[in-house]
């Protein structure tokens, strides 16, 4: 199982980590939510927990947990900027539908 990111997402995370100070990575979780079942979920990572799965390039690490990992594998964390608008893009082969305001999606 595998989690990737693009060199955008890797750059928009270590300036974040900078800008804020401290931290080891990012979490890329997903929950139960939205119209279409599951939405996920990013989150600073000060401390991993035992049970992490780590990723990354080695300066950028991103941590999941073995649940979020099923519904994530072979994601590509990307950083996007379309206009005035930005953020982070999650290029998942696993996802079968997203609801029409694109904050849920099901497997």
């Amino acid at each position: 199982m595998a989690l990737t990111m693009t060199e955008a997402a890797a750059r928009q995370i270590r300036r974040s980590l900078e800008k804020r100070g401290k931290g080891q990575g990012i979490r890329i979780g997903v929950k139960t939510s939205g119209c279409s079942g599951l939405s996920y979920v990013l989150e600073f990572v000060d401390e991993p927990r035992p049970e992490d799965q780590v990723f990354g390039d080695g300066t950028v690490k991103i941590f999941v947990d073995p649940k979020s990992l099923i519904y994530l594998d072979g994601t590509e964390l990307d950083f996007t900027r379309e206009g005035l608008n930005e953020g982070f893009r999650f290029n998942n082969p696993n996802v079968k539908a997203s609801c029409g305001c694109g904050e849920s999606f099901t497997v």
